[in-house]
């Protein structure tokens, strides 16, 4: 006789379990657990007030100059105590309402449809400061220079013509910069595409890659470009697996996200033992798995952890189905990852480069899907195995590998970076 442990895995709005006999389970992957500030508005207002490495707003702002402010759109409830929070010090500065612009940063590993239609700030908020989107390809941009890395940085030109510029955003894992927050509001969040294609196509570089910033090449030029673009003050939040704000890091650019990296590191690296046969993983829920584009970026860390040719099953709803035209047709056009990156270095795109990380992935290990995408798209265009549950999947994976396999579980990919600790 056998007992059975009970898993639950984010999925959309709720949850599934996965029952996985006692002996076969090796191990339940996540974040070290932090709890919410117990104020997060509080949180902030005291890491504006001290800021490391610069003076406060309320020293560095002044009456009638223009203030910009370049929004990481994360949640509704982030975004609203973050624009606040930094409202009430330009206010004390003598800022007018009036001369604030907020400008929401573009994010090109997001599918912007799941959220078109929801407010970004509540209406108190939107009623006080100007309120926009960055387009990369509509917005009107201002050249400002060339990093070491020649890509020509063009920003948009509202912010560069600014006399304050601020940065709000957060710092979690990302699929090549290393971690997001920061640096990254400028580029990608306010660049033109031709920028922005220049500088993630540096990606392909083995050292760009989730939790990764020392030789990073993505981070490098992110971090000329936001220098070029003489920011006066950032704020960064560091979140935990309920997006909750953990703590709060303001000052200068640098500072304030090598701040919030330092915590972020104890918070979402992870040691793991030994690798698992099987590896079930999910990004975390929604809004990480509205599409099949953006949970799949949580394959990553379920690699480190798995033997190569075993069984990685991820758990992602994706009511968006495939969620990035770009990946979509590199799925379909090329056949190898190795075409696919040759094409990539004369024409990048970033669907295409989340592709070729898919496909470098079903290189190293077979692959089942839990969701609620049509089971005739999955087995042809991405070479999974679907499955409706994710016990479906276990007997799935154990017939691939055998009723013995051990099984790790990764209930929050998105914000978990799993390396293995000991000499296998």
């Amino acid at each position: 006789m056998f007992y059975l442990v009970e898993v639950w895995l984010p999925y959309g709005r709720t949850e599934v379990c996965a029952r996985i006999p006692t002996g076969n389970l090796l191990a339940v992957i996540e974040p070290k657990t932090r709890e919410g500030a117990l104020n997060p508005q509080a949180e902030i207002e005291n890491a504006l007030m001290t800021p490391l490495g610069v003076k406060p707003l309320v020293d560095v702002a002044r009456p009638g100059v223009k203030v910009s402010i370049v929004l990481q759109d994360c949640d509704p409830s982030t975004n609203n105590i973050a624009v606040s929070a930094v409202l009430k010090q330009l206010s004390l500065a003598g800022v007018k309402d009036e001369d604030v612009s907020v400008i929401v940063a573009y994010d090109p590993f997001r599918v912007y449809s799941t959220v078109e239609g929801k407010p970004l700030l509540d209406e108190f908020l939107s009623a006080r400061v100007s309120l926009v989107r960055h387009d990369c390809e509509k917005s009107e941009h201002a050249h400002i220079g060339k990093t070491s890395q020649s890509t020509d940085v063009y920003l948009n030109k509202s912010f560069a013509e600014a006399k304050v510029k601020i940065l709000v955003g957060v710092v979690e894992p990302h699929s090549c910069a290393g971690y997001s927050g920061g640096r990254e509001a400028v580029l990608p969040g306010i660049s033109s595409k031709e920028t922005i294609e220049h500088t993630l196509s540096l990606g392909l570089n083995p050292k760009a890659g989730r939790g990764s910033l020392e030789g990073n090449p993505v981070h490098e030029d992110m971090v000329e470009a936001a220098h070029l673009a003489d920011v006066d003050f950032a704020l960064n939040v560091v979140r935990n697996n309920r997006l909750e704000i953990v703590k709060a890091f303001a000052g200068g650019l640098d500072e304030a996200f090598h701040g919030s990296v330092k915590l972020a590191e104890e918070m979402y690296k992870v040691p793991v033992e030994s690798r698992a046969d099987i590896v079930f993983v999910s990004p975390g829920g929604y809004p990480f798995d509205v599409s099949f584009f953006e949970a799949s970026k949580c394959i990553d860390g379920a690699l480190e952890t798995i033997k190569k040719g075993k069984v990685i099953v991820l758990v992602a709803e994706c009511m968006g189905g495939y969620g990035n035209k770009e990946f979509s047709s590199a799925i379909s056009r090329f056949k190898d990852a190795r075409a696919l990156e040759k094409a990539l270095t004369k024409h990048f795109t970033v669907g295409g480069f989340i592709a070729y990380h898919f496909m470098m992935a079903l290189q190293s290990a077979e692959m089942a899907l839990v969701s609620v995408m049509p089971d005739y798209f999955v087995p042809e265009y991405l070479k999974m195995k679907t499955t409706r549950t994710a016990n479906e999947a276990i007997d799935y994976a154990y017939q691939s590998v055998g009723s013995n396999g051990k099984v790790s579980v990764i209930p929050y990919g998105n914000l978990t970076i799993p390396f293995i600790s000991a000499t296998e």
